[in-house]
């Protein structure tokens, strides 16, 4: 045996080790969630009735009303706006923001936002309908997420300051998810001394990772997508707004129109399919966790960057793999395509995907276009070439992708 299949061998065997020792940490908070979800949809008495679809206006269609009850009790929400027509997180976000803030009002976000929020500001291009170009302010803090200070984000905080924007997750970024109790420590102080700003938390891929969601922990508003986590893997389209009713409102009258709001909005596509999948997703969640505990296993055992580190805590389900060169990353995320349950015989390239600003390569072949809770790599092609790896409908799949993929890398001579 040489020494590189020594090497794919051992970080076979401590990748297991690891998954097989934080599988059971992963199962328990699985367990609590998925007894809030049967509970809300038992309190709810959902019937056959709730699972069918509507047409036109979509007036009275108790299916989709009665989810955003039930998404809301799990949420822990005063309201939610969940809707097939939703297109994506960015959509959700834009909705909250955008629906939240007035001319001369600020946005001001910690850290920077994810590279599509950038041109909702209108930060990068002159895409209509910005924030910037519909008269509204935009700051950001520079912090260190790995010490976040309430007493710095406090500071920032001036009189037109509407909105204060936290992301979850660690969009294109080398740095940790935004851990919840530290997102209440921050918060108290905030409302502490501005209790009139708006906490706004980008939930995208941190939904069932903790036993609470954001807003438990002082947050006014989240927003999603249900192709990543809440959807479980079943859900083929739409996003989700909870939170205060009054900021939620706003948010449905930025999807619609003022007047109208949530009260319409048709279910094309029959709601079984979503009640379903926030059914299964605390399990589907836990199965995406353990996936990504043996790929930071497998990444470090092979001399890679990762974070988070093996058995760290999680606070999203995106584990990240700096590769320092862009030929090991476009080979890492072809082989994430290849060893994919659909379009396997693709092979990804780089592209100038809309809403960023770097050319971007993305293996997801999967039952739902662009899902990110079934397995899926992506990054920009830039420096340090850092892989963000993510989902996995099954352990088994991250684990069989991860190990072939990087022996398919060393057959190749890049490792």
């Amino acid at each position: 045996m040489t020494d590189i299949e020594q090497k794919l061998a051992r970080a076979e065997r401590e990748a297991e080790a690891a998954m097989q020792e934080f599988a059971a940490d992963y199962a328990a908070v699985a367990e609590h969630n998925f007894a809030r979800v049967l509970d809300a949809l038992r309190a709810h008495k959902i019937s056959e009735n709730h699972l069918t679809d509507s047409t036109g206006y979509g007036y009275g269609d108790v299916g989709r009303d009665t989810l955003e009850q039930v998404w809301a009790e799990v949420l822990g929400a005063e309201s939610c706006l969940l809707r097939q027509q939703i297109v994506s997180g960015t959509h959700a976000i834009s909705l909250a923001l955008l629906g939240n803030i007035r001319p001369g009002e600020e946005l001001l976000y910690v850290g920077s936002p994810y590279d599509t929020l950038q041109k909702i500001i209108g930060l990068q291009g002159e895409a209509p309908g910005s924030l910037l170009e519909m008269g509204g302010r935009y700051r950001e803090i520079d912090v260190d997420f790995n010490h976040l200070d309430a007493a710095q984000i406090v500071a920032a905080i001036q009189p037109q300051t509407k909105i204060l924007a936290f992301q979850r997750s660690r969009g294109y970024a080398w740095r940790p998810a935004l851990a919840l109790d530290e997102l209440g420590v921050i918060v108290r102080a905030v409302k502490a001394a501005y209790p009139e700003v708006i906490v706004f938390v980008d939930n995208c891929y941190g939904e069932f990772v903790a036993e609470q969601e954001p807003l438990a922990f002082g947050a006014d508003l989240i927003a999603g997508s249900l192709i990543k986590n809440p959807g479980g893997g079943i859900a083929p389209c739409g996003g989700y707004v909870a939170g205060r009713a009054d900021l939620v409102e706003r948010a449905a009258c930025r999807l619609t129109a003022p007047g109208i709001g949530a009260e319409v909005g048709c279910s094309l596509t029959p709601q079984r399919v979503f009640y379903q999948g926030l059914f299964l997703a605390p399990l589907t969640v836990q199965e995406a966790l353990c996936g990504a505990e043996y790929t930071a296993a497998f990444g470090k055992a092979m001399g890679f960057a990762v974070l988070p580190e093996v058995g760290a805590p999680r606070s999203d389900i995106v584990e990240s793999i700096q590769f320092g060169s862009p030929e090991l990353l476009i080979a890492f995320c072809r082989g994430i395509q290849k060893y994919s349950p659909v379009d396997s015989y693709v092979q990804p390239e780089p592209w100038d995907m809309p809403g960023y600003t770097d050319q971007v390569i993305m293996a997801s072949g999967s039952f739902v276009s662009g899902s990110s809770i079934e397995l899926s790599a992506d990054a920009p092609i830039r420096p340090p070439y850092i892989a963000y790896f993510q989902g996995g409908l099954s352990r088994y799949h991250a684990k069989i992708a991860v190990s072939r993929t990087f022996r398919d890398m060393a057959a190749a001579g890049l490792l």
